[in-house]
């Protein structure tokens, strides 16, 4: 399809005018990133991967009746998605201790939680995605008491399908973060599961090696990120078997 307006890029998407209206073309980036951009690197297939793996997930959560923004994937590395407005606040679901919550409580990492554990961060580079009390959502008017209760829903249900899904390809969800965008029908407003579900949003682990697959890799200096990813996406059947790095195509404006 011919290359439309851009509207927005980030960190590692770009998003763009899309064919309808309502609609966005979401191109993945093979920019990484880590410590809010301070550490930077471009990793070969690593939008590819991504795209591939968040159609994965993204479908997997619609055919459930988790609704999403994903409508299809356009090539290797371009969805068509459902233009949202996003709810200023990341929100991660956490399985295991890891990052910033084995800091703050001085665990273990690796230390298996009690239960989910659901936290709010509000999307603010310059600050640094802050940890937010409900309370705080609240008070400054980012989203209700009742939009909280659906995103609390809507991630447990994620959390559900995904710990699963990897677990039957011998991989443990340590924690993951999503966002959630607002989308109109009719009179009624519903919220949906935006942006990405792919290793740059998740902490992937072999179960049996304890092996990260996501992108502590790159902030930690473990290894090749590509091939952490393209194991993910081998386990899950995304990519055939013998499947290496993947090229990366010339972006055409």
């Amino acid at each position: 399809m011919a290359r439309r307006k851009k509207v927005y890029e980030g960190k590692a998407k770009i998003l763009y005018e899309g064919p309808e209206p309502g609609t966005l073309v979401q191109y993945f980036k093979d920019d990484a990133t880590a410590f809010n951009a301070e550490k930077k690197d471009v990793i070969d297939g690593k939008g590819v991967l991504n795209n591939r793996l968040s159609e994965f997930f993204m479908t997997g959560l619609n055919q459930l009746g988790v609704p999403t923004h994903f409508m299809k994937r356009l090539n290797m590395r371009e969805q068509l998605i459902r233009a949202v407005e996003v709810v200023p606040l990341e929100v991660i679901v956490r399985n295991y201790a890891a990052g910033t919550l084995a800091k703050r409580l001085g665990l273990e990492e690796g230390t298996m939680l009690p239960r989910p554990i659901v936290e709010f961060c509000y999307k603010d580079d310059s600050l640094g995605d802050p940890l937010v009390a409900e309370e705080h959502i609240i008070a400054f008017g980012w989203a209700s008491q009742q939009d909280l209760d659906d995103m609390v829903a809507l991630a447990l249900r994620v959390n559900d399908f995904m710990t699963g899904v990897l677990y039957g390809v011998g991989i443990r969800l340590a924690d993951f973060k999503i966002e959630i965008g607002r989308v109109w029908d009719g009179d009624f407003q519903r919220l949906i599961v935006a942006d990405e579900i792919s290793p740059d949003s998740c902490r992937l682990w072999d179960i049996e090696t304890g092996r990260k697959l996501d992108k502590d890799v790159f902030r930690r200096d473990l290894g090749d990120l590509a091939d952490a990813y393209t194991e993910v996406a081998r386990r899950l059947g995304v990519l055939p078997s013998n499947a290496t790095h993947l090229p990366k195509p010339t972006l055409i404006n």
